[in-house]
């Protein structure tokens, strides 16, 4: 709760930065004696994009900024406004909102990514499995291929339907080392089908992803696609993995 209402606040400021006509100066209390022009400027900015940045992690689509300046000064000029000055009342505004928002969002990518799959299992070279897996081999590897319970070293970028990037080893400059045993089902059961050194694109849908929910940047009902590149496989131990626990 208390997070929405953070956020309302940071979107109204961005607001007032992004849509000023002007400058403007907020004044409540004495200025300190040491503080200078120069710092009020550096603190506002400083400010303005930190508020910024909290806006951007949430998907809100569209939004007149103009109308949330004039929330932002009625509420900061103490005059009449439109809804109710209340806390509760607003974070019930954006709650609802953001409630709707969310379906739609995960309604619309449940919708692209049937259609996604539907004409993916139709081109040149991708396989559909019995759990619904789609991938595609484009390099074939030397090595062994791994196990459930094996871990691996990759190189990896995954993006939605639409194209967008949600995460790439390849932008954190280093390979990413996963246990096939804490992944989403279509990492555990798509690795398998690929030999170390080689190549493979996977096109996991939602229920084998993260499911309703999503996470983080992947709205729910989100089917998915990783480009992966499988640097090496490292065995399963079980002695090596019960002697690690016992020292827990």
């Amino acid at each position: 709760m208390r997070r929405i209402f953070t956020v309302m606040a940071a979107v109204a400021v961005s607001a007032l930065f992004l849509s000023s006509c002007g400058n403007s100066v907020y004044d409540k209390g004495d200025r300190m004696p040491d503080v200078t022009d120069a710092d009020i400027d550096t603190v506002s900015y400083v400010l303005g994009m930190y508020f910024a940045s909290m806006v951007n992690t949430v998907d809100f689509g569209e939004l007149n900024l103009s109308k949330m300046r004039e929330g932002f000064y009625d509420v900061l000029n103490d005059r009449e406004t439109r809804v109710e000055n209340n806390n509760q009342v607003l974070m019930m505004y954006i709650q609802q909102y953001l409630f709707e928002r969310s379906t739609y969002l995960s309604d619309k990518a449940k919708e692209e990514g049937e259609k996604f799959l539907e004409e993916n299992k139709a081109k040149e070279g991708v396989v559909e499995t019995e759990s619904g897996l789609q991938y595609m081999i484009v390099q074939e590897g030397s090595g062994i291929s791994p196990e459930p319970n094996d871990t691996v070293e990759i190189n990896y970028r995954g993006t939605l339907v639409n194209g967008e990037e949600f995460d790439s080893s390849y932008e954190r400059g280093e390979t990413a080392v996963l246990p096939l045993n804490r992944v989403i089902k279509g990492w555990t059961e798509g690795m398998q089908y690929v030999k170390e050194g080689g190549r493979i694109n996977l096109y996991i849908p939602y229920d084998l992803a993260y499911g309703q929910r999503g996470t983080g940047p992947i709205p729910g009902y989100s089917t998915l696609i990783f480009e992966v590149e499988l640097v090496k496989v490292r065995k399963f131990n079980p002695e090596a993995s019960k002697a690690a626990a016992e020292r827990k």
